[in-house]
Formats: structure tokens, sequence, C-alpha cells
């Protein structure tokens, strides 16, 4: 028995009885995940993990951050283990007891998301001291859990402290000319230089939030507060004045939220010069709404008392009102090709997701087409307080008109989005337009099909949980559970077992999926009765029936590893499948959404996982090799079907080629094998 200690640096102190990989493994084993994904047809493979998700490192400040150290230690699992990236949630600013990464602002970097070590550091000049990051912080205690918890609330008085001392500090080092603070300060004044106005903005909004005491500016007592950014663009003295007495008056905390910005912007691109030296790229989330704070600085681009939602086609079920705001189609373009301030904005949001990320999804693609928008007046509850569908006054925004029966998008503006600001975007970023996420999971109206199918043949994302793969091409993306989704590993269990009897978890299917070469018959079989819980025919219960869910999981997962882009959740490649324990149940209010948190001893929590006897972490050596083998079968049955039926070598002509397959990777298959084994062995 080997006494181990987890290398993220939290030493656990205890025995442990899993056989992880030694480092001198891990360059090989690397080098076979690569190959595996490679030949199986995968060319990129991104995790799902939002900003607060990622694991704590020494000390813990209540929330994850994507661009502290910790963030570094799992990036190296997830690229060990094959993957080419990970996509992030929305990273902007939250307000109020806001948790939701989708009610965040467009424009800006969350401030929690800095870590708070470095500024302890000669390289930030020390400008946070010890004593005050040991008391504002707490120290890591081991349990017995895969997964620990964000507390949202105790990070934001946590930052409340650290960043006020931090930039006290930096002023006062900075007066007494203290080199590390000139040089921060250097770097500082360049951020200024590409961000000073909208973070002076920004600041500025945050003083008058707590001058009125809300973070909703519709509720300010002050109209011409409200109307602030808008008067300003129209020319306003009085608005000016304003502004500026503002600005004078309250410097220290708007420019404090100015350093606060260029703090967490300073860490996410020493985050990437990381990323870019291992070759690891991350998605930004590109949400579809924004935040009070991006209204009032745009007031004029949106259209006041309606909002975005969900059509549902069910008539008993309530369209879904998500008080999302819309953007004024008329605000959007002046004329065939100039933006007006609704495209101006939009814009922005676009630069502002690629700024530091190499690509992004694009969340609700439909909202950049044809919404569905609702008047909020309309929203009307029953006495249990749910919503009374037929109350609503909404529909697509193609059709929807006002009180005066015009239509609200008169020159079909919204059409143009993708044509005129989404897709230049992307090519200016060096990104072909299928490159995205692109989340089109929604009601599909005739204009969206048209556009999005027809004209631009944009990609999908197709979601293995619900169907077969029935779409021809390799731009899109897929995926078997989604930030939104309970874990695989449960997806069996509950739910009155739908997806038992949904034919895209059918035994047969997925078996015949991946044994396709008639000549492996016998393996097929085998495989089938394995995933269905049967052995010579007898269906089995309790922990043969566990044993045989977890087989169908890993064929689930084994013919989404054959599919050339693929999404895999957090939770699903670390096995934390306790019961309520979900990042986020979509439409719900659980207690724990957004929540969910990668453990601080997360490596050492994956190997004695899949060590054990009820594993739920995926062993991706074992899964790839059966998506390899998958391929290797798909490649003979494709060789075999270009022969015509009437060649008479054409048994022989397959039968080499299996041959030369085998022979190729063979050696690969064993690897894989291997990997997979020492993964499930057990220190003795």
């Amino acid at each position: 028995m080997q006494i181990t200690k987890i290398q993220n640096g939290i030493s656990l102190n205890r025995l442990s009885f899993e056989r992880r990989l030694r480092k001198d493994e891990e360059a090989e084993y690397q080098k076979t995940m690569e190959a595996g994904f490679k030949v199986a047809g995968s060319e990129q493979r991104i995790a799902i993990t939002h900003g607060s998700v990622f694991p704590a490192l020494g000390r813990d400040s209540f929330i994850g951050s994507p661009y502290g150290e910790g963030a570094k230690e799992y990036i190296k699992f997830l690229k060990l283990n094959g993957f080419t990236g990970n996509q992030l949630g929305p990273n902007g600013v939250l307000y109020d007891n806001e948790i939701s990464p989708y009610n965040a602002s467009a424009l800006n970097e969350n401030q929690l998301f800095i870590d708070l070590k470095p500024l302890t550091t000669p390289a930030y000049g020390k400008i946070l001291s010890n004593e005050t990051y040991e008391k504002i912080t707490d120290a890591i205690i081991p349990t017995d859990k895969n997964y620990s918890f964000a507390d949202q609330l105790e990070a934001k008085m946590t930052y409340y402290l650290g960043l006020s001392e931090s930039y006290k500090n930096f002023k006062t080092n900075l007066a007494k000319g203290q080199p590390e603070a000139i040089k921060l300060n250097s770097e500082f004044k360049e951020f200024k230089a590409q961000k000073g106005r909208q973070t002076e903005e920004e600041g500025m909004y945050r003083v008058l939030a707590t001058l009125n005491r809300s973070e909703d500016f519709t509720t300010w007592k002050n109209v011409s507060d409200q109307n602030l950014m808008a008067d300003i663009r129209e020319g306003s003295e009085d608005a000016e004045l304003r502004y500026e007495s503002l600005l004078k008056k309250y410097k220290k905390p708007i420019e404090q939220y100015q350093f606060e910005q260029f703090l967490v912007s300073k860490q996410i691109q020493e985050n990437k010069e990381f990323r870019d030296k291992i070759g690891f790229k991350y998605f930004s989330d590109f949400l579809i709404g924004c935040s009070k704070m991006d209204v009032w600085r745009y007031k004029e681009a949106f259209l006041e008392g309606y909002a975005i939602g969900a059509y549902e086609n069910d008539p008993k079920t309530p369209h879904q009102t998500w008080q999302i705001p819309v953007l004024d189609p008329r605000k959007l373009f002046i004329g065939e090709d100039d933006l007006n301030i609704g495209g101006q904005f939009l814009k922005e949001k676009l630069e502002h997701a690629l700024e530091t990320c190499e690509n992004m999804r694009i969340d609700h693609a439909l909202g950049l087409i044809d919404p569905f928008v609702y008047e909020e007046k309309t929203v009307k509850k029953d006495e249990d307080g749910r919503q009374i569908k037929e109350e609503i006054h909404g529909d697509f925004m193609s059709n929807l008109r006002d009180e005066n029966g015009e239509k609200l998008d008169d020159y079909y503006n919204y059409p143009r989005i993708l044509r005129k600001l989404v897709l230049p975007v992307l090519q200016e970023h060096g990104l072909d337009k299928t490159d995205p996420v692109w989340e089109n999971i929604c009601c599909e109206p005739g204009l969206f099909k048209q556009i999005y199918y027809n004209d631009e043949k944009l990609p999908r994302l197709i979601q293995l949980e619900y169907t077969k793969d029935e779409f021809a091409g390799n731009s899109h993306w897929y995926l078997v559970g989604s930030h939104d989704s309970i874990p695989a590993m449960n997806m069996l269990k509950g739910d009155d077992g739908w997806r038992r009897n949904n034919p895209a978890w059918d035994a047969m299917y997925l078996a015949g999926y991946l044994n396709q070469d008639p000549e492996r018959l016998e393996e097929n079989i085998k495989f089938c009765r394995a995933i269905a819980g049967e052995v010579d025919g007898i269906e089995k219960t309790g922990k043969e029936l566990e044993k045989a869910d977890r087989a169908l999981v890993n064929a689930k997962f084994a013919e989404l590893f054959t599919k050339g882009k693929i999404q895999v959740s957090f939770a699903d490649i670390l096995g934390i499948t306790d019961n309520n324990i979900v990042y986020n149940i979509g439409g719900s209010n659980n207690k724990v959404n957004w929540r969910e948190r990668i453990a601080p001893d997360f490596l050492e929590k994956y190997y004695e996982n899949l060590s054990s006897d009820n594993p739920t972490a995926l062993n991706i050596p074992e899964i790839l090799k059966t998506a390899v083998q998958a391929r290797i079968d798909m490649n003979v049955v494709g060789f075999a079907n270009s022969i015509p039926k009437e060649d008479p070598n054409k048994e022989n002509m397959i039968n080499q080629k299996r041959e030369e397959l085998n022979k190729e990777f063979g050696p690969l298959l064993d690897k894989l094998e291997h990997f997979a084994n020492v993964l499930k062995e057990k220190e003795d």
C-alpha cells in the first residue's frame, strides 16, 4: 500500500487505496487518449464547467474561479484525458441576490472570479495582506463527498473585504513610489485606455444603485438618473453636468470598480497565456440576455414593456416568461449596413465574448433570428402562482404587432442580425460559422428554419439523451447531458423510466451501432445482453441491474465519442451522482441550483471513484476503447459497401481490410485496455 499526496496541493494525510496514474505514465496516457479520440472520429472535446464550479486550491474563497490556480489543475486534468477545451458559463457581474450566471451583465467580468492568493504576492505588489487573506478565506476541510458547494453570498462579503483592502493598498503603495505598484498602475492605465469609459459608466451605475437602494434602475426615484446615459447621448447639458458631478464626488468607488475589472482581466490574460502554451481552449457563453445595468447604459436600444421568453407547443403548458430584455428591431440598423445603437450593443457583446476566449457557445440561437416576445404587463398568474398561458400577449418577433396593429419588426431587421452582425464578427476572429456551439434547442418557427438551416446551413446541438443521431454532416455538436441535465448515471432512474423505453437508449440499437462488423456478431450479442441487464436471457435486478445501467451509460458515451465535436458535463466526468445534486434543473427553483462545485481534492476522489465497486465517474480509456472498435467496424462495413456485390473477391478483400485495420489499431486498443484497467486497479 502506498501513501500518496493529492497533486493539486492539498494533503489529505490519509491512506490511498486506488492505483492512480503515476507521473511517469501521464505523457503516454495523454498521447493514448488523443490518439484514441482521433481514431474514433472526435476532433474537438470540450467539458462543460461554469466559472463558479472550478475547484479551490490552498484556501477557499467560497466560489470557484476559471482563472485561478485551481482552474489550472483542473485544465491539466482535462487535457490529460484528451479534452481540447472547456465551455464556461456567462462570466459577467451578478447583482442583488442573483446566483444564476444567465442573469449576468454582458460586457464585464465577475470580480468574484479573481483569485485572491496572487494579490498577496510581489507580482501584484502584495496589495492584499496575508493576514487579511487568511482571515476572509477558509481552510479546506476534506470530506467524503466528491463535490462541494459555492456560497455566492458569502463570497460577496469575502471579496468586498479583500478587494477594498487591495485597492486601498494599491493607492497607498503607488503614492509611496513602490516599484511593483508603479508597474501595476502602468498596466491599469493601459486597461483604462481600452475600457475606461465603459467601466466608468458601470461604476457610475453601482454608485446610483447604492444611492437609490436598488439595482433595478426602473425603481429609482430620480427619473433623470434612470435616463442619464440616454439623455447624455441626446446632448443634454443637465445630464452631462449630473454625470460629471457624480464622477467627482464618487471618484473613489468608481475607480475601485475599474480596478477590480482590471484585476480580473489581468488574471484572465494570464490564464489565457497558460492555456495557449498547452493548447487548451475556453468557450465563452454568449448569453441571449443582459443585466439591468446593460439596459441602463443602452436604454434607447431596448423595447420597453416587452421581454423574451420561450414558446411552448403544448396548449396545457404556459409559455416561458424569461424576463429577458428585447432589443428594439428598429434600433438595430441604419439603412442597409450601418449599426444603430442596438446593433452597436450587440456587436460589443459579441466582441467581448471572444476577447479572451477562443470560441463561444451561442445561447438561444432563435433569439438572434425570431425570438418569442411577450408584453410584460399581460403576464397573469393563478392563485397558486402558476402562470396562465392564455393571458399572455406574445408571439414570434416576425408576427408581433403593437397596440396600433403595427409590426414591431416592420423591416425584418432581426433576421438580418446573423448575416450583418454575428457571422462577420466570427470571421474577424478567425472562426468559421460552424465553429461555435449553436444552442438551437427550442421551438422552431418557419422563419427561423428558413434562415438557420436553409440559408445559412448552421449546425445543430444534438442531445443524444433524447435522440439518435439522424443528421448528416460533421459540423454538429453532440452531448448526452448539458449544464441543465441530471448526471447521465442517474438518467435511467426515476422519471417513470422513460429513457429505458426511448429508442435512443435501446440496448439493441447501441450494441448494433458500436459493433457493426458482422464478423463480430458474437461480441455484439454479448454486448447487447450486458447493457440490457440480461445474462443468458434472464433479466437481472439489484446490483446486476446497476452494473448493466453503468454499461448502458458507458455505451451511450461511447456513441458520443464517435462524433466529431462533443461536450461532456463536469458532473459526468467526475461521477457526481448524489441524489438532488444537480448543477441546474432548468425552470426550477431547486435550492442547490447553480451551487454545485468540484471538490478541492477532485483528483483523489476521481481515482477513488473509478477503483471502487460502484464507479460513477467516466473511465475514459475504457469508453474510448469501445468507440475505437466501433470506428474500426464502421470502416470495415463502409469498405464492404463500396465493393460491388458481384465481385468474386469481395469476401477476401473485406477480410484483408479487416486484418489491416486490426493490425494498425490493435496496439492502440491494447493501450486503452491497459489504462482502463489501471484506473480500476486497487492498491493492496
